[in-house]
This record gives structure tokens, sequence and C-alpha cells, in this order.
């Protein structure tokens, strides 16, 4: 049997197309950059690589038929898309909500130019555009245990799905047929309000927690504050 490649082994929905595709009964191996703490299940194949090195993509590419894509936001490489196309027949890519662009528009962001390079790879391809995870609530969680949530926005709604159904959708799309040229959007089942979500979550945990609006000038010096301070800090 062909084996299924699959990159973001170790993210919120790789790790679950993962395990979907193993209780599928299909071979799966994963392309990860540091084997140890990946915690593959038993039988996943593991490849060390790196979507942003050329050679260690093709070196994981044999026998491999099908693909699952996610692009951690490195530099697109074409290459990469090419190697692909040159050895299996199918990408699985998780993108977002993007627009299609002709071949001579500049492309707004990584997505867009990673799906036009797969439109024109001669592969099988299907979209998975999903929006907004449940789990970049996460980042509020040093607020909610304060019982307070100061941003902007409060009012903005917001349909979340969970990373379960994300990765439920990649793997009915890399095991059926009937999904080629495929663009699916997905989100989640309910539009709620960012001020909404932050008082749903604290019902189930027990106790009050309320959204308080951050004045835009104060949340931009905040946001800038922490993520000069996480770029800076970063090995690379």
């Amino acid at each position: 049997m062909s084996k299924i490649l699959v990159t973001g082994v170790t993210c919120s929905v790789g790790r679950r197309v993962v395990s979907g595709l193993v209780e599928a009964g299909r071979e799966v191996r994963g392309l990860v950059r540091d084997p140890e703490p990946a915690s593959l299940p038993a039988g996943v194949e593991v490849a060390r690589g790196d979507l942003s090195i050329q050679e260690t993509v093709a070196a994981a590419l044999p026998d491999v038929e099908q693909v699952y894509l996610m692009w951690p936001g490195v530099a697109v490489q074409p290459g990469v898309i090419q190697e692909i196309a040159e050895r299996a027949d199918q990408v699985v890519y998780l993108s977002t909500d993007v627009s299609d662009l002709a071949d001579d528009e500049p492309p707004m962001n990584f997505h867009q130019e990673i799906e036009r390079l797969i439109r024109h790879s001669g592969l099988r391809w299907t979209f998975v555009r999903a929006i907004d995870f449940a789990t970049n609530t996460l980042g509020w969680a040093p607020q909610i245990r304060q019982g307070v949530v100061r941003l902007p926005y409060g009012q903005a709604s917001r349909s979340l799905i969970h990373e379960r159904d994300v990765a439920d959708v990649i793997v009915h799309a890399l095991t059926s047929d009937g999904h080629d040229g495929a663009k699916y959007l997905i989100t989640g089942p309910e539009s709620i309000t960012q001020a909404e979500l932050v008082a749903i979550i604290g019902q189930v945990i027990g106790r009050e927690v309320r959204w308080e609006e951050l004045p835009l000038d104060a949340a931009r010096a905040l946001l800038i504050e922490a993520w000069g301070t996480r770029t800076s800090s970063r090995p690379d």
C-alpha cells in the first residue's frame, strides 16, 4: 500500500490527521524536524525533514502517493511543491479563507502563493480553508486566570472550529473520492462575539470572566512590545 506523507505532525491539526489516517488503516509517514518529542502513534513511520529544506522533503517522498501539507509560515519554497508533484499524485493543503489569484496577480500572503503553485503543479489537489481554530483562544489564558480579558474588538464575531473537525475533513479528503479541485471553506457552527466567548469560558470553568474593551492605541503598543520580544528571542 502506498504511503501518505503528513507534515506538521506535532501541530494541533496534524497530529489528529495522523491518528485519523491510522484509524482508517492507512500507512502514514510523518515529516518532523525532531523525531524525539513527536510521540507519533505506533506504526507511523518517521522521516526527519524540514519544509524549508527541499532535499529533506525529497528524502521523505519515496513510496508516497498522497501528501497532507500545512505550511508553517516560513518562506515559500517552490521547489518543495515541485518535488511533491514529481513523486506524489495528490495533495490536501490546509489553507485559510483566501481568494483565488490570477497568474499575474501578486499574492497577498503565503497561502495564496502556495495554492497557486499547487494549482499549476499537475497534482490532484484539495484546499481545506479553515478560518479560526478554537485553540487560538488559549492566547487569552493568562488574562482569563485574572478574571478580565482586556483587548479591542469585543463585539467582533468569530466562528471557531475545533481542530479535530478540521482534521476529520482532511482525513475524509485523503481517504475518499470526489474532492479533486475542491476548495472547502470550513468554520464552526455558530458566530459568537469575543466578549460572549470570554463569558462562556467563565461559565465552563465555574467563575466569572468578563471582557474589557482596550483602546486601539494601547492594544497596538502591547502587541508591538509582545511580538518584538518574541521575535528577538527566536533561536534562529
